[in-house]
């Protein structure tokens, strides 16, 4: 498992990396929110991190002309 400080870092930088990549920081998100042996401070910064990256991506697909 990826340490929480690590995934943390990455997901500030989801929009510069390729869909994969991106796709395993996120997963690697859950998996530690849903993980009761990391801290509650570390599982709210990783939060509210992945909380800004989907509204990131979300934002930049509506742009684009994606739709829902």
């Amino acid at each position: 498992m990826h340490s929480p400080q690590t995934v943390y870092n990455k997901l500030k930088s989801l929009e510069q990396m390729d869909i994969a990549s991106g796709a395993l920081y996120r997963q690697l998100a859950q998996e530690i929110l849903a993980d009761p042996k990391v801290s509650l401070s570390w599982r709210q910064a990783i939060a509210e991190r992945l909380s800004q990256a989907n509204r990131f991506l979300a934002k930049r697909n509506v742009e684009s002309g994606d739709s829902y």
